[in-house]
């Protein structure tokens, strides 16, 4: 019977929802109501697109998959959100294995703000601008936000060696590195020209 739920497992795609929250409940059981609050809390959902519906989704899903079983602590009387589950010994080995796959480090996302600067050619000039303008004060704004929750995270973990503060360092850095990016192209803006030797056969941008 073990071996049938772990070829199952295997035969089953676990998205990121399921991983953060297979994550969450191997730090202590909870409940649906409980993993929300958690995602808000720490800001999760800032880098991991986990909405309330997949929480419970997921929820039930692990479960039948033998990833999560419900609790000693929980209540017999407590409905669906309050049902407390906890990551069993399969779920934990079931996402480290997740954790070894290639397209962590090597997968390309695309950003629509770099797609918005291969096009922007065809933008007017002040359109130009004013998205600049805009990209630096959203900058400026989230690093605010990042610089807070790191120091935070530091005064809650104690010490620099962790993978939240990591994460956090990693954030800000490519907030500023990009923030100083905008700023130099506001200044040269002006000098913006099409390409001397442009090929169509390797680039559709003037």
């Amino acid at each position: 019977m073990k071996a049938v739920k772990k070829k199952r497992v295997k035969e089953t795609r676990l998205t990121i929802p399921d991983l953060v929250i297979l994550s969450l409940l191997a730090e202590g059981p909870m409940h649906g109501y409980e993993v929300n609050a958690t995602l808000e809390n720490r800001n999760i959902r800032d880098w991991a697109p986990v909405s309330r519906p997949q929480v419970y989704y997921s929820l039930g899903k692990l479960t039948e998959l033998g990833l999560l079983r419900v609790s000693s602590s929980d209540s017999p009387s407590a409905g669906p959100e309050r049902r407390v589950l906890e990551t069993t010994a399969l779920g934990r080995e079931h996402l480290a294995d997740a954790l070894e796959a290639k397209s962590w480090v090597n997968k390309k996302v695309h950003q629509p703000f770099l797609i918005w600067l291969a096009l922007s050619w065809q933008a007017r000039p002040r359109t130009f601008r004013k998205q600049l303008n805009s990209r630096k004060k959203i900058l400026e704004q989230r690093l605010r936000e990042e610089r807070a929750t790191l120091e935070d995270v530091l005064t809650e973990v104690g010490h620099p060696f962790h993978e939240a503060v990591w994460m956090l360092e990693l954030t800000v850095e490519q907030l500023q590195a990009e923030l100083r990016w905008v700023e130099k192209i506001l200044k040269s803006a002006a000098k913006r020209g099409p390409a001397l030797h442009a090929s169509k056969k390797k680039s559709g941008r003037g």
